[in-house]
């Protein structure tokens, strides 16, 4: 079921999203080669406690760190880890929820390490805009399927397919609520949306075929013929005259 948010609740997830924002100018200011997954996790979740935010993803179905950071041909759900460690060039996906006082707000980025290839930057680039593209279409009245149905088009147009196994979601006071919002899919279909309505829309890109494999451990989520993918998330709140993005700090491009 759909939930429509008070003033209350929507107040309490700004805040979590502004802490989420933070969380991401302190990262772009850190991640370097020679860093670890790890490193990073210890920073999404040091960024959040400081600010009176609990790091939702931690203990999730028993997930064992506080993001999900995602190295190249690793799509989503990518475990930290002192053994993975950066390379200049390399592109990494870090997706994080804040959970402020009972409500949440999620979001990914993905970040140059260094200097990167023409071609990882234009996946980082198309990812990013196929989200802006997709956004245009919120606002009330518009159904669910216009922006899966962007999402697709756009990515598609450029090359690139979208993962069909996993979605964005509606948000609030659970990590992952209802509605279901796929990277693809027919305009017009789905519920319309209201006023109210918590989004996370984010468009999940691979380089090569859009099939993917999931490692022994449950949650690692690569590219199946290892090619470069890249993931871009933000909250959305549908307003009375279209939308306002929660997850990005300000003066971020």
């Amino acid at each position: 079921m759909v939930t429509i948010k008070s003033t209350r609740e929507i107040t309490l997830m700004k805040e979590a999203g502004r802490v989420v924002g933070l969380v991401f100018k302190t990262l772009e200011e850190k991640i370097r080669p020679g860093m670890t997954t790890l490193e990073i996790d210890e920073i999404v979740e040091k960024t959040m406690l400081d600010n009176d935010c609990i790091p939702a993803e931690k203990g999730y179905y028993d997930y064992p760190a506080s993001a999900c950071v995602s190295v190249n041909d690793t799509l989503i759900h990518g475990i930290p880890s002192s053994k993975i460690v950066l390379k200049e060039g390399d592109i990494v996906s870090v997706d994080i929820v804040a959970n402020y006082k009972g409500y949440m707000a999620d979001a990914c980025r993905t970040f140059s390490v260094g200097t990167i290839s023409s071609r990882a930057q234009r996946i980082v680039n198309v990812t990013k805009e196929a989200f802006f593209e997709a956004l245009k279409l919120v606002k009330p009245g518009n159904h669910i399927g216009d922006i899966s149905h962007c999402i697709q088009e756009y990515v598609e147009k450029h090359g690139y397919n979208v993962v069909r196994e996993y979605t964005g979601h509606g948000i609030g006071s659970q990590m992952h609520e209802d509605p279901v919002i796929a990277n693809y899919g027919k305009a017009g279909s789905g519920i319309r949306l209201e006023p109210g309505m918590a989004l996370c829309i984010e468009p999940m890109v691979l380089e090569g075929r859009k099939d993917v494999r999931v490692l022994p451990d449950g949650w690692t989520v690569k590219s199946r013929d290892g090619k470069l993918t890249a993931h871009y998330e933000n909250t959305v709140m549908v307003t009375e005259s279209g939308y306002e993005i929660i997850t990005m700090y300000e003066g971020e491009e």
